[in-house]
């Protein structure tokens, strides 16, 4: 067979383009040639420059991701793709079919038919890559649990943070106020209709938060990526609310206000991962139920207007250094394949 490229981070702000050897389909496996696949601009950020926990299971729930984060490593989980070729065992009508899988950035991949989702009849290859955080999306609503007329704070609107309030503008709320650094973002989260997108780097900011929400946030998602921005969720929640932490820090840490006001508050602070599903809905509740609702969601969304760079895979440390050095001019960064 002939070679693949793929992505590799070799050390802090390093991505290279490495040859492997393509191998043939063995018996139950698809050979996939990569159509499209989404960068993470969080998780996989953390990786580029360094500052994932050495050592840490990347995600023991994904075969094309078993192994610890350590350097040189081919991370990505958000790739859409063809399949070209069946192995002995695997029914021939995998052939062509576009399909979906948690796999890093490569131009071919082998995989079991069990390792792989169909795409809908009609979605993009380019919308199909939303898939990971739209599932995300869809497991931070579960785990908030909105309910009817709450006051609900988004604290950061990048691709997580514009699915989640795609999803929590459907419900009835008594406000959905969003907070972005970044003006591009605000643009795109006031586009979906919530009561107000704010700059929380604005000197006016507290006072603005404080007139949209004078009696506090109901459920606040910390968001932004930004472990110090958990002293403005927590600051604005109200008695008895809930602070619901999606954003994965790595290695960063800030110091956290636990005093004053917060030990009366009985505030609670959950963390959320979509890499399991909250206990209280297991028994109901399973990952191809989720994706079933995360796919649905993505034909309603329309994701695809977020996006806004393209790169070959051949220039994804293009990619990187873009999502790196001007954050304000992104929101999704896909890699695309010749």
């Amino acid at each position: 067979m002939a070679a693949r490229l793929t992505v590799y981070f070799t050390g802090p702000r390093q991505a290279e383009l490495r040859e492997e050897r393509l191998l043939a389909p063995g018996p139950g496996q698809l050979l996939v040639r990569m159509l499209a696949s989404a960068i993470s601009p969080g998780s996989e950020m953390l990786v580029y420059r360094g500052e994932f926990p050495p050592g840490l299971p990347i995600d023991d729930s994904i075969p094309a991701l078993a192994g610890e984060f350590r350097y040189p490593l081919a991370y990505g989980y958000a790739a859409v793709g063809q399949v070209i070729r069946v192995g002995a065992g695997v029914a021939e009508d995998w052939l062509d079919r576009r399909v979906f899988s948690f796999q890093p950035h490569t131009t071919h991949f082998l995989a079991a038919p069990e390792a792989v989702l169909p795409l809908p009849e009609g979605l993009s290859p380019e919308a199909a890559a939303f898939l990971p955080s739209t599932e995300t999306a869809v497991n931070l609503v579960q785990d908030g649990a909105p309910i009817l007329g709450e006051r609900l704070l988004v604290l950061g609107q990048g691709i997580i943070g514009l699915l989640t309030t795609a999803l929590l503008a459907r419900f009835p709320l008594g406000a959905l106020i969003t907070a972005d650094r970044h003006p591009l973002r605000r643009e795109a989260s006031l586009a979906l209709g919530v009561t107000d997108c704010l700059d929380p780097q604005a000197p006016q900011f507290k006072a603005r938060l404080q007139a949209r929400l004078p009696a506090g946030a109901d459920l606040t998602y910390e968001l932004s990526g930004a472990p110090a921005a958990l002293n403005d969720a927590i600051a604005a929640t109200a008695f008895s609310g809930r602070v619901l932490i999606g954003s994965w820090y790595g290695q960063k840490r800030a110091e956290i206000n636990l005093g004053e006001e917060f030990h009366r508050s009985r505030i609670r602070l959950v963390s959320s991962q979509v890499s399991t599903l909250a206990p209280e809905l297991s028994g109901r509740w399973d990952k191809a139920r989720r994706f079933e609702v995360a796919w649905k969601a993505l034909e309603g969304i329309g994701p695809e207007k977020w996006i806004t760079h393209r790169f070959p895979i051949g220039q994804a440390g293009e990619a990187y250094r873009l999502l790196d050095e001007s954050p304000a001019e992104t929101i999704q960064v896909l890699l695309t394949y010749p």
